[in-house]
């Protein structure tokens, strides 16, 4: 008697390889996706293969996402300190023998040139994870003290190099990890009414801390000249505070409905400096208006609250605080990169995620996603 084997379809095969993913991030993603796919249309047409490519890096950053979804979060802790150790070693070989590009030292050949400093994106949060996670039930103020010295070390080769938008957004992410990790306010509070002080006092010495000749020390020249520029950028109106005036033009031109797509005038008379990557957020708002930015805003928004459900709902403590800081990776991507260009933050390095044409940092968050989607992953087979 002969024995008949159905063969499972195509679609169940592959079923579990889907399952557990999380169906409110998929879905905030393919919005950011959808809107960046659009204004790179728009405001990069002319650009040679810049669309094209842009296309390519999603597609990119969608199979990194999908592989690392498939890692358990275990597993990803055990590539913490090796990762956060090549990291610091290759930030550490940039400062002795690095290229340097535009008066800043941020590469280095190991065979293909790379830029260091965006391993620690990722490297930083999952680090300072794996500590305060070897020290869950015993913490004491020396964990923070050494996290905080495993947090410095990086930024300050960052800073060094020097790269102020990358070093910020490792600063963010180690930073989330240690407030996660239940740091005391009476060690928050300190920080944050000392910079609030300095910002006031900056605002009103401003004539006098940005005259010529005033060497502020803590930062490079051409740091302080950002800041300068953003407290009055009509004083130099075609060279340093071009970008910011642009910007602003371009935003409020946009009006409420904006000016429909293709149709932006500072965009496509190159009005608009680097509107493909850094400024992009300009060109979105002028052919969308107020409305498209609600809209914009509100899929991140979506995209935030859920990782920080996915960090509130993950089974260890270290992927409670590895979800929480890589959400917190996503917010000040967006939040940096939206006020510089509105003109209330110093213009820096950080792209619009999913909006802004570049492939390295399309690959950092496709990193994040996977990271995002295989804790929410290893929740729900968890309770399945």
């Amino acid at each position: 008697m002969s024995a008949v084997f159905n063969q499972p379809s195509l679609a169940r095969r592959i079923a579990p390889i889907f399952q557990g993913f999380d169906g409110f991030l998929a879905f905030a993603v393919l919005l950011l996706a959808f809107a960046g796919l659009l204004t790179m249309y728009s405001s990069g047409y002319d650009h040679g293969t810049r669309f094209v490519d842009h296309g390519r890096n999603m597609l990119l950053a969608g199979f990194i996402m999908f592989v690392v979804a498939q890692v358990p979060p275990q597993r990803l802790m055990l590539a913490a300190v090796p990762l956060y150790t090549m990291g610091v070693a290759l930030l550490v070989a940039v400062a002795l023998f690095g290229i340097t590009k535009k008066g800043a030292q941020r590469w280095i050949n190991v065979g293909v040139v790379i830029q260091p400093s965006e391993i620690l994106k990722i490297a930083m949060p999952l680090m300072l994870a794996w500590w305060f996670q070897r020290r869950e039930g015993q913490l004491r103020p020396l964990d923070f003290v050494v996290a905080t010295m495993l947090l410095a070390v990086p930024v300050g080769l960052i800073m060094k190099q020097p790269d102020l938008g990358t070093s910020l957004l490792v600063l963010a992410a180690g930073l989330s990890v240690i407030f996660f990790a239940g740091l005391p306010w009476k060690l928050i509070v300190p920080p944050v009414v000392i910079g609030a002080v300095a910002i006031t006092l900056i605002v009103g010495f401003e004539s006098r801390l940005c005259a010529d000749g005033v060497d502020w020390r803590v930062l490079h020249d051409y740091q302080k000249q950002r800041v300068c520029t953003l407290l009055d950028p009509s004083k130099d109106p075609l060279g340093k505070g071009f970008h910011i005036i642009q910007g602003m033009i371009a935003i409020g031109s946009g009006g409420v409905g904006g000016k429909g797509f293709m149709q932006g005038t500072q965009t496509h008379l190159e009005f608009i400096p680097e509107r493909t990557t850094d400024f992009i957020f300009a060109a979105y708002s002028e052919e969308f208006g107020l409305m498209g930015n609600l809209a914009l805003i509100s899929a991140f928004i979506l995209l935030i609250f859920r990782g920080l459900v996915i960090a509130a709902n993950a089974g260890t403590l270290f992927s409670r605080l590895l979800a929480g800081a890589v959400t917190m990776i996503f917010f000040t991507y967006a939040f940096v990169n939206m006020g510089m260009v509105s003109g209330i933050l110093p213009v820096v390095g950080v792209p619009l995620p999913f909006i802004s044409y570049g492939g390295t940092a399309m690959v950092t968050l496709g990193l994040g996603l996977g990271i995002l989607m295989s804790i929410a992953r290893a929740r729900r087979l968890a309770q399945n």
